[in-house]
């Protein structure tokens, strides 16, 4: 029996490989959630076991009542008790058979069921990297939206359906995390934080002492030796002989003295000019930073004279005959560039059947490599997307010519609709959409020029963060269910317009889908005046000069 059950796991374990391969979990939520349902069958396989372990304890306890009872009354006159011819029957047959029953009950093993359905499920687990990119994400949120450790800790976060908290092993976790990528700052929130819990009284298997050392050495990577020495000899008044603590404290002791002989000879100038560069370093605001303001919403410059030009309106795509009679509803994001919103323009149906068309074919989004324009995953793109073509359903061909009807542009040359389901803290940082003057390459396979213009739907509302906002002008577009914002890429000159590098913003909480519409410039020439006149001059140049 147990011969079997290891060739099972063995001949398993060698086919699992061949039969899935792993796929970022924690870069979908759409995905993760088959990661519930995967938990809970192990719960219900779990509590089975239990069962059957209690099944077997009770007879077992049962069996040693009925012995203890009669055992009692047979050591008190064993020669009257066997003078029975019945009891002396019954005590060479409990010795002989019965016993021997009980050995095999308590040598049976009751786990064959739930180790099975384990391994079985253990090719549905997330793996390390999984669980990075999920902490990572979690310091990601913590950094774009300025929440302290305390807060995440505690999982008081706006929009929650499910509140959840951290242990102190959790916290110092995450802390590890940070410092496995040499990331010291967080290294020291968390592990400050996880201290913090188990000061309050948290019963915690993480120890202070492993704390300390990490956090001892995250302070000094910093440059505050001062925290780093006394937290080193709070380490030491807990373990005294601590090797590491110890060869620390001198070297920092030894740092220290140093510091103090060089302290003497700096002047009062070179203060002066460490506060003009702070003055400098405050007054420049790299995007980095105006993403993060904006993901936020804060740091929107539009002026209440702008707002006012701002307007919304029932639009008929330019008196298409679709909708002379059934308008939309459109209203303005923004002037410049000019984002346009559509409200109600899927519905609920339709979105489910994209998202149920789409989950299965959920692939880690890429990006093409500038270099050598090879497609690969980055740290700044968290997501997974799937391509949906026309022809597949009378869903995504209603969509393409809803988007047509209503830009006025031709879709049979834009890219395919790209669905995608946004992760843990799911992100893509800012971007163009259009190919710039030093990727002259990057749409040349599709042969349908620039991409023209973008067309997003927004499919699920999300609690707290993910926007889209435009780092260069200060604009922020939260997602609401049902709706789809348009912008166009390029001038009607066909240069790039700069304006629309744009973000997404992580989600904080919620789950996040969209999917989009890159409409090029082939096929637009007719229906973008300014592009057919471009294209004759480039026609009439290249008969003149073929080399152009």
């Amino acid at each position: 029996m147990a011969f079997n059950k290891i060739c099972y796991i063995v001949a398993l374990g060698f086919l699992l490989p061949f039969s899935y391969a792993h796929t970022d979990f924690f870069t979908s939520i759409g995905h993760m959630t088959d990661l519930i349902n995967t938990e809970k069958d192990l719960v219900v396989s779990l509590k089975d076991y239990i069962k059957a372990e209690e099944s077997k304890l009770e007879q077992i306890k049962k069996w040693a009542e009925k012995l203890d009872q009669l055992t009692d009354t047979a050591t008190k006159d064993p020669e009257g008790f066997l003078g029975h011819p019945v009891n002396a029957f019954k005590l060479m047959k409990r010795l002989n058979t019965e016993w021997g029953e009980l050995e095999n009950l308590v040598l049976k093993d009751m786990s064959d069921g739930f180790i099975s359905n384990m391994t079985i499920q253990r090719q549905f687990f997330p793996n390390d990297e999984d669980q990075t990119g999920a902490a990572k994400a979690l310091l990601r949120l913590q950094d774009t939206y300025n929440l302290d450790t305390d807060t995440l800790s505690r999982g008081n976060l706006p929009g929650v359906k499910h509140k959840s908290f951290l242990t102190a092993e959790d916290c110092f976790e995450l802390g590890k995390i940070a410092y496995t990528e040499a990331d010291y700052y967080h290294t020291e929130l968390w592990m400050e934080q996880a201290l913090k819990q188990l000061d309050e009284g948290e019963v915690s298997s993480a120890d202070k002492v492993y704390i300390l050392d990490y956090l001892s050495y995250a302070v000094y990577q910093q440059g505050d030796l001062s925290k780093a020495v006394m937290l080193t000899k709070r380490l030491l008044e807990l373990d005294p002989e601590h090797q590491r603590a110890n060869g620390n404290m001198k070297y920092f002791e030894y740092i220290m003295a140093k510091e103090k002989e060089a302290n003497k000879s700096s002047t009062e100038s070179e203060d002066q000019a460490e506060k003009e560069t702070e003055v400098k370093k405050k007054d420049y605001l790299p995007e980095r930073r105006k993403y993060e303001m904006l993901c936020r919403g804060e740091g929107l410059k539009m002026t209440p004279r702008r707002q006012k030009r701002l307007f919304c309106r029932y639009y008929d795509g330019n008196r298409n005959p679709r909708y002379i009679l059934g308008p939309v509803k459109q209203e303005d994001e923004w002037d410049k560039p000019r984002i346009v919103r559509f409200l109600d323009i899927i519905s609920d149906e339709e979105i489910e059947t994209v998202k149920e068309l789409a989950k299965p074919r959920l692939r880690r989004a890429t990006i093409s490599n500038p270099i050598t324009g090879a497609l690969e995953t980055a740290h700044y793109r968290i997501s997974k997307s799937a391509w949906l073509s026309g022809y597949e359903s009378p869903v995504v061909s209603r969509i393409n010519t809803r988007i047509q009807d209503l830009t006025g542009l031709d879709v049979s040359t834009a890219e395919e609709l790209q669905v995608a389901n946004y992760g843990v803290g799911g992100q893509y940082e800012p971007h163009f959409d259009f190919a710039r003057k030093d990727e002259p390459d990057a749409f040349k396979e599709l042969g349908t020029g620039n991409r023209i213009a973008t067309w997003l739907f927004y499919m699920s509302d999300v609690s707290a963060g993910g926007a889209t906002v435009f780092p260069e002008v200060g604009a922020s577009v939260w997602p609401k269910k049902g709706t789809a914002v348009f912008w166009y890429n390029l001038f009607p000159s066909g240069e790039g317009d700069y304006s629309t590098r744009h973000a997404a913003c992580p989600v904080l909480v919620g789950n996040k889908w969209v999917s989009n519409k890159w409409l090029h410039e082939r096929g637009q020439e007719f229906r973008r005046p300014l592009l057919l006149f471009l294209f004759c001059i480039q026609f009439m140049l290249n008969k003149v000069h073929p080399a152009l």
